[in-house]
């Protein structure tokens, strides 16, 4: 189910009820029904990435092999990002940052520090303003282009990987990925570090659903999280599982 084949089905939903009404004397509050259903679909395609309700998005990968990817929103900041650094330098293991552009801003040694140890950068919007998800197409391009630009300065690099501000979708949102040629990425594994549950209860909501293909969303922005991540890598190499960045796992570019 999609964003077009969900609205068609609406049209044609409306449409029956309109000839039953005509020809029947149907009563028109049948109408709500499908608007009711319609609706809620539209909040559960824009809230949950891997619906793929708006855009494709690339959630996980189909694989075999005992590999899995870590990738972190948000930074890069300037207390925690070393940290998370330095323990993915202690497993061997490389990751993907989706940086927010405004947090560039006096921090562009640590884009420069992701780069050199081997990491990848990708976009997850320049303001990631709570109102972001009402932006017509241009809004969102000027978001992208705008932190695509200041990470172009810092590394050279021109990233093609786009992580949506909380995960919400939009047609907008679509629309501008896609002329701007991004690849979504999403996630199948939400760790919640940025919420009030405890260092356990994230590392054990990580740890139970880890498996091969896996891509799991941390957040490099807080100390739980050094801490979640710490016993993940742990759990990750005791179990045999090789970590890598986003693009590595897909098998997709991560710049032009």
């Amino acid at each position: 189910m999609t964003y077009y084949s969900t609205r068609l089905c609406l049209i044609i939903a409306v449409s029956i009820i309109a000839l039953l009404h005509w020809f029947f004397a149907l009563t028109l509050w049948w109408l709500i029904l499908p608007s009711v259903i319609y609706l809620a679909l539209i909040i559960y395609g824009s809230s949950v990435i891997q619906a793929n309700f708006f855009a494709p998005a690339y959630c996980a990968a189909n694989s075999a092999e005992k590999i899995i990817a870590l990738s972190f929103d948000d930074g890069p900041h300037k207390e925690y990002t070393p940290k998370v650094l330095s323990l993915l330098a202690q497993h061997h293991a490389t990751a993907t940052f989706f940086v927010i552009g405004k947090n560039i801003h006096g921090n562009e040694s640590l884009l420069k520090q992701i780069i050199a140890e081997g990491h990848s950068i990708g976009n997850h919007s320049y303001t990631h303003g709570f109102f972001i998800d009402f932006k017509n197409v241009q809004g969102f391009k000027d978001e992208l282009n705008q932190t695509a630009e200041l990470v172009f300065s810092i590394i050279g690099k021109r990233m093609k990987l786009f992580r949506p501000p909380y995960g919400v979708t939009t047609p907008n949102l679509a629309k501008a990925a896609k002329l701007l040629d991004y690849s979504i990425i999403g996630w199948n594994i939400r760790s919640l570090d940025t919420t009030n549950d405890t260092v356990e209860i994230i590392t054990q909501r990580v740890q139970t659903q880890i498996k091969s293909g896996a891509i799991i969303l941390f957040h490099d922005t807080s100390a739980k999280t050094i801490e979640a991540l710490k016993q993940t890598l742990n759990f990750a190499q005791e179990n045999g599982y090789k970590i890598v960045n986003v693009e590595q796992l897909l098998k997709i570019k991560a710049y032009e």
